[in-house]
């Protein structure tokens, strides 16, 4: 209890009331002072502990609660749903993030050597309690957040040891099939990366299939199984995600932002993104401008 007390005066500082998530050399430091509604985003692979409160995350029909001193691990790109439960002004929601590198992952399998482990068969998002040795490694990683010098000759070093402690911890098959070029995650990884470049275009499944090198059958089992949805199901997700960035900026030019990110069809653009969203295009970039200024 004394890591996750230090981590969170860390985090506290270092976020200086924003409650904008902040990077800083690859790592997050998050602090909110209340609970927050249901939000959608394409979460990249990242290892992530709660420090403080509770966070609800959902992919697809599974429903991840995520407390104090545990691990959620995403190891694909994945469009999750979450929102913070437990937070308030005297005792905020804080959390730690960092960026999972495959390469790490694959150097350390060759370096360890081989293991017996049963393979993964579950969903890219899982969460777990964190060990002391992660914490403490963890602990160390924050310290070097305050010293840009120090943290550019010893925080290598240190990511490298977190991404060890992962390969050896709960989530170990998952984690070695990151790093595995011939798993089934790192194919999913692929073709997630095919239908990122090609979102706002038509897709064959046929053809990411043999782009990626299976079966349209395979690919679907393993893709669903790894996201909780179809890869047509997972572009339209990345598609009303830009759209939701772009409107931001445009809250006015709905069509315009429907058709930039593949929709010719106003009317199923807007009926598609109320349906995820809760709100039609123009009304809910409305609302998360006036957030903003608020959180501001």
């Amino acid at each position: 209890m004394d890591q996750l007390g230090e981590l969170g005066r860390r985090i506290e500082s270092l976020a200086g009331g924003n409650m904008r998530p902040r990077w800083i050399d690859g790592v997050l430091v998050f602090a909110a002072g209340r609970v927050t509604e249901p939000t959608i985003s394409v979460t990249e692979p990242m290892l992530t502990l709660v420090v403080q409160g509770v966070k609800q995350t959902m992919l697809g029909d599974h429903v991840f609660e995520h407390g104090p001193g545990q691990v959620a691990v995403v190891t694909v790109d994945l469009p999750l749903t979450g929102r913070i439960v437990r937070a308030s002004a005297t005792e905020p929601f804080l959390a730690l993030g960092l960026r999972l590198e495959p390469t790490t992952i694959a150097q350390l399998l060759v370096d360890g050597g081989p293991t017996a482990i049963r393979p993964h068969d579950g969903p890219g998002l899982a969460v777990s309690d964190a060990d002391d040795r992660l914490l403490d490694a963890l602990v160390r990683l924050a310290r070097l957040l305050d010293s840009p010098r120090d943290r550019q000759v010893l925080a290598p070093g240190v990511r490298r040891e977190i991404h060890w402690w992962l390969l050896n911890g709960p989530q170990a098959a998952m984690i070695r099939q990151a790093g595995s070029a011939d798993s089934r995650l790192a194919l999913v990884a692929r073709a997630i990366a095919w239908i990122k470049e090609r979102s706002d275009r038509v897709i064959r499944i046929a053809d990411l299939a043999e782009d990626v090198g299976t079966s349209v059958s395979s690919l679907n089992r393993h893709f669903r199984a790894v996201t909780a949805m179809s890869p047509l199901q997972y572009q339209k997700q990345i598609r009303l995600q830009k759209a939701r960035l772009a409107l931001l900026a445009a809250p006015h030019d709905v069509a315009a932002v429907g058709y930039a990110v593949g929709y010719d069809n106003p009317s199923q653009f807007s009926r598609e993104y109320r349906r995820m969203y809760g709100a039609p295009p123009g009304r809910d970039a409305v609302r998360l401008q006036t957030m903003a200024i608020v959180q501001e």
